[in-house]
């Protein structure tokens, strides 16, 4: 049975919980029209101060997630994975529950809303209120949660987040938050009632409350050692994101709020904790655990730019998808497009363990259309280049390149680094020979005829290659009769007459089986029979225009199951799925092949990759899709 106050009123509400707002942005715009301007600035006040703590939330969440900033910092080494985010979805009920708490508040004392702006008193007041009743009230409830029955029955709920992030400070039962707006609200309501509160002291104390909860649960060492050796004091008066963390691990100590003080008091001080805040702070300068894999991805648009766990973690998890919300991000989203063109270098972005082996994605600071600049191919290369350096100087074993970063007119596959770094140890891989496999098995075996666009890419030249041996008669879009030679002469002589040039759309208004590697729109998909399914290897993916065909994804695996601290979705993929190209990177570094995988794929290699991705538990991911 449910544990009293254990869940919140609103759970079952989802987003529709934000409509309990509803109320006080009402009283705000009546006021225009009524005389109660007392209630209404109250109201406002309300609304603008829970902004504000969402804000800082939000703003503690990016920092930690910008792991190009925090990686060597970080406390606890595992990543937070899809369960915990999914835990900590509503973190934000508590801010809800405290504006509603400063409702009650209001028509309990009505008469302290007549409060100045700023009360210099009021600072000391709060502060020694905070320091008598807040830190020992805090501690002793604390402690109490830790007990068997609240434990088990309230407190778990916190601790159930492996990995400490600012949104863990907020995840919590209801009763608990209800006693936590309690902790916050005495000296409020203490320094109002002895008449030094003000508005400030209000704004004030209740942000740097929330800044320091944030502060002890960002999982990053962010406080210098030095502070405490030239301030010995302090290290009584405010705890560090090791101290807390120590919370979350050995839960029998380190109770207090901020203030250490009360753990020495209590005897609950864990003996560990200066001695772990000082290694953590001077380890930060340090490189951390070398990637065994990197994958090394770009940035597709301006949409996807703020599809990044520094951004919305939340909205990170999810595939991507454009929403209304992003659209006034936009231009931040062009400003860093101008900084990073102007400077950057190609930086960490997320990371999962597979198997003890870390994996790693790094981002080449440009944007998809950025590669089809004549001018720009110079300098993306450069920042290519400086990626596969730095990660053979680190000990990464295997770097696999993401879409346009193996572009042929670009770079040849990645052969341009190869030969002109021959002695790498790092691996290079373009990962091309899985997707070609991923796309392969999905056509049916009794397929005896394709139509094949973006034929004489690499991909599509790989595809024809595989399918002729099959005996399935390929028809391949390209005006180069000169390079649809080519790769006719490679395949067996037995089997050429099944590659078939094709310079028309209209050439395939019999086949049912398209596979798309040129971007096609929707008058050209218009040649395709009912029925039709397009399997498609082109980035952006084609618009699925027909309701009477099928459409697949992009080629795409989906990782293991043991994969451990994966919280983001790459792309449009769903949960745990990658795209082929990055599966591809990933066989190769847990095979442990020695060669660089890059320009032309190896035809005959296409089957023991994809045996070699089954091997290690990697699936494929069915593309079948239908426009209603």
């Amino acid at each position: 049975m449910e544990a009293p106050l254990s869940s919140w009123p609103w759970q079952n509400l989802g987003s529709f919980k934000y409509l309990l707002y509803g109320p006080f942005f009402a009283k705000v715009m009546y006021s225009r029209y009524q005389e109660d301007s007392i209630w209404a600035t109250w109201c406002l006040h309300v609304l603008i101060l829970c902004s504000l703590r969402g804000l800082i939330y939000q703003l503690w969440s990016s920092f930690s997630n910008m792991l190009f900033l925090t990686r060597n910092r970080r406390i606890i080494k595992g990543g937070v994975d899809f369960r915990q985010i999914d835990k900590e979805w509503d973190w934000d009920n508590f801010v809800l529950l405290h504006a509603l708490m400063a409702t009650l508040a209001y028509y309990m004392f009505p008469n302290l809303v007549n409060l100045p702006i700023w009360d210099l008193s009021g600072l000391v007041v709060i502060t020694i209120l905070h320091i008598v009743i807040s830190e020992p009230l805090y501690y002793f409830l604390h402690k109490c949660f830790h007990g068997s029955y609240l434990f088990s029955h309230y407190h778990s709920l916190h601790h159930s987040s492996a990995i400490p992030q600012p949104f863990t400070a907020g995840h919590a039962t209801f009763l608990e938050q209800i006693l936590l707006g309690g902790v916050i609200g005495i000296p409020i309501l203490g320094s109002c009632l002895m008449g030094y509160g003000s508005v400030a002291i209000i704004y004030g104390y209740v942000l740097i409350f929330d800044f320091l909860r944030c502060l002890g649960h960002c999982n990053f060492e962010i406080i210098p050692h030095q502070l405490f050796l030239v301030f010995p004091f302090m290290k009584y008066l405010l705890y560090t994101p090791t101290y807390h963390n120590l919370h979350h691990t050995e839960i029998e100590t380190n109770y207090c709020l901020f203030m250490p003080l009360f753990d020495v008091l209590g005897n609950t001080l864990n003996p560990k904790s200066w001695d772990m805040h000082t290694k953590a702070s001077v380890e930060s300068g340090k490189n951390g655990r070398v990637p065994d894999f990197v994958f090394l991805a770009h940035v597709v648009d301006m949409t996807s730019a703020l599809h990044v766990p520094y951004m919305f973690r939340s909205f990170s998890s999810t595939p991507f998808s454009t929403k209304l919300f992003l659209i006034p991000l936009l231009p931040l989203s062009f400003l860093a497009m101008l900084v990073m063109w102007l400077y950057s270098k190609p930086f960490l972005n997320t990371f999962y363990y597979l198997r003890g082996y870390l994996h790693q994605t790094w981002v080449v600071p440009r944007f998809g259309f950025q590669y089809f600049l004549p001018f720009a191919a110079q300098g993306i290369n450069k920042q290519i280049e400086q990626a596969i350096l730095r990660a053979d100087r680190l000990g990464v074993k295997v770097i696999s390149l993401a879409a346009l970063n193996k572009n042929e007119a670009l770079n040849g596959g990645g052969t341009l680094f190869v030969n002109k770094h021959p002695n790498l140890r790092v691996r290079v891989v373009h990962g091309n020979t899985l997707t070609a496999a991923v796309i392969l098995k999905e056509i049916p075996k009794d397929i005896t005829e394709v139509f094949l666009t973006g034929a004489t890419s690499k991909l599509g030249r790989a595809i024809a290659l595989y399918l002729c041996t099959r005996q399935v008669r390929v028809l391949m879009l390209t005006s180069s009769t000169e390079r649809f030679q080519k790769i006719q002469k490679e395949a067996p002589s037995e089997y050429q007459k099944y590659l078939v040039q094709v310079t028309k759309y209209q050439a395939a208004k019999n086949c049912k089986t398209w596979i798309v590697g040129k971007w096609i729109t929707p008058s050209e998909q218009n040649f395709a029979p009912t029925a039709a399914h397009f399997h498609q290897f082109v980035v952006p993916p084609v618009f699925p225009f027909r309701s009477d065909c099928t459409y697949g994804d992009l080629a795409a695996m989906r990782l293991p199951l043991d994969v451990q601290g994966l919280g983001s979705c790459e792309y449009t993929m769903e949960r745990g799925v990658v795209h082929a190209c990055h599966a591809g990177g990933v066989v190769h570094s847990l095979e442990g092949w020695t060669h660089h995988e890059v320009g032309a794929i190896d035809v005959h290699r296409i089957d023991l990759v994809w045996e070699a991705a089954l091997k290690h538990g990697l699936k494929p991911v069915s593309s079948f899709r239908q426009i209603d």
